[in-house]
């Protein structure tokens, strides 16, 4: 059994934090203790999440970060969406960053799915 590194919904998260990060440098300065920082805080939540889940070891607990790590992922596509709205995102930021969300909530979801199967 290899290590949080190994799955590859932390490796897309990871990925994802590094564009928030990437993205965000353009917000104003007088965002850096708002949005700046909450879309930050939830992006930075969603890896770390996975990360704690996969070294509890027990399902209960996989399945618990698993929904935390989604519910950050959702605060995220919304606090992006914001942005996008006041323009702080341009369109093509916007689409990125949302299909990059899209795509990992499929993968954290399914991989819940696959826990409670073991159950």
């Amino acid at each position: 059994m290899g290590t949080f590194r190994d799955l590859l919904i932390w490796q897309k998260a990871m990925a994802l934090v590094t564009k928030v990060y990437t993205i965000t440098k353009t917000f104003p300065k007088e965002e850096l203790f708002g949005l700046t920082s909450q879309i930050r805080r939830s992006s930075i939540s969603i890896p770390s999440n996975i990360a704690e889940d996969y070294g509890r070891g027990s399902n209960t607990e996989l399945l618990r970060f698993s929904n935390i790590a989604v519910a950050s992922l959702f605060e995220l596509q919304t606090q992006i969406e914001i942005a996008y709205n006041i323009e702080y995102l341009s369109g093509q930021e916007f689409k990125v960053l949302y299909d990059d969300t899209r795509e990992l909530e499929i993968m954290i979801i399914s991989f819940s799915n696959k826990i409670k199967e073991r159950k």
